[in-house]
């Protein structure tokens, strides 16, 4: 990527900005008492730890919404289904990833 160069107008622009952020206090006490709040949510999905016992609940859960889709073709207990799934997939995969981790 090229360095592109600022213009007189830009840097002169640039630096009337800045000095009204300066000047602003509000904005200055804000920024120096800032606090990050909890984290976003996907940061927190791709944290997700799952233990064993999780992963295996999970999975039974899974299992059995799949038969008794299966036997009874409920539309309610294919789309349980459908929503429990995928997050037992990615429970799984996490715990591999944890366990291969070393």
């Amino acid at each position: 990527m090229t360095a592109h160069r600022l213009t007189a107008h830009e840097r002169r622009v640039l630096a009337e900005l800045e000095r009204d952020l300066r000047r602003d206090r509000r904005l200055d006490r804000w920024m120096r008492t800032f606090r990050p709040g909890p984290r976003s949510l996907p940061a927190r999905v791709a944290a997700y730890r799952p233990r064993g016992r999780t992963v295996a609940l999970l999975s039974a859960v899974s299992v059995a919404l799949m038969v008794s889709g299966i036997v009874t073709s409920e539309p309610v207990v294919i789309w349980a289904f459908a929503a429990v799934w995928p997050v037992t997939l990615y429970a799984v995969f996490r715990l591999l990833c944890r366990w291969t981790e070393g």
